[in-house]
Parts: C-alpha cells; structure tokens; sequence
C-alpha cells in the first residue's frame, strides 16, 4: 500500500539555528519555525493563533541554514514529520519534529536566494530527542 510522509512549511524562524554534531561527526542544524493563521470570528473579529514546529537540517542544508536564517527570517521548507520517543523520569514522552529537506528563503530577491535540497539522516546518526 502507497505513504505519504511530506509537509510544506512557510514560516518565520523563532530563534537564531543551532548547529550540533552526531557521535559519528555528522551536522545537523535545529530551529524552531512559527507558522500563523489568520482568520475572522462569526462576529467579525480578527482572530489569530501560531503553530510551533522544530526543524531539523542534516549536512549540506543544515551548513546553509546555519549560515543564512536567524531570527525572524521568512523560510519556506519542505520535509519529513518523525516522532521520536525517549523516556523522562519513568515516562514516556513522545517529539515530533520536521527533517527538512528542502529549504528556500522567501524574505529577499529570488535569484539572490539557493534553494538548497538535503541529505538524509540515518538511523546511526539520530540525536537524542532530549537534547
């Protein structure tokens, strides 16, 4: 039976990206990214709420990232939705986070700007969830 495990993100960057190595010497860039909706009530109030989502940037694109987006920048990105699972204190407690693997930059001219696609992680080279 066919899946499908893709998510297109357009957002603005939370916080400045954070680079970090695996035990094996593989990069990988974090940064959370704010996508808001806008709408309007039945009563015609404007209404507005922010979804949070934590990227994850491997190799080549998390060097970019790391290099390019701070805080505020306008991205759009492409990935993968995975769930990890750790335990904390005796519980088990579940992250859900975005392996990019596309990344363009919406807040400057086009032609200034790669679009920069990824390599993927493998198994050997997950990071801790709690970290």
């Amino acid at each position: 039976m066919p899946s499908l495990n893709r998510i297109q993100l357009i957002g603005h960057l939370g916080k400045d990206p954070e680079m970090r190595s695996t035990p094996k010497g593989r990069k990988v860039c974090t940064f959370s990214l704010a996508v808001s909706r806008r709408w309007k009530s039945s009563t015609g109030e404007a209404k507005e709420s922010t979804d949070w989502f934590n990227i994850e940037a491997w190799g080549h694109l998390g060097e970019i990232c790391k290099q390019y987006l701070h805080k505020g920048r306008l991205v759009f990105l492409e990935g993968q939705l995975r769930t990890d699972r750790y335990d904390h204190e005796g519980d088990t407690r579940y992250y859900t986070k975005v392996i990019a693997t596309q990344m363009q930059m919406l807040d400057r001219k086009a032609e200034e700007l790669p679009a920069i696609e990824a390599e993927e992680p493998s198994e050997e080279d997950e990071l801790p969830a709690n970290s």
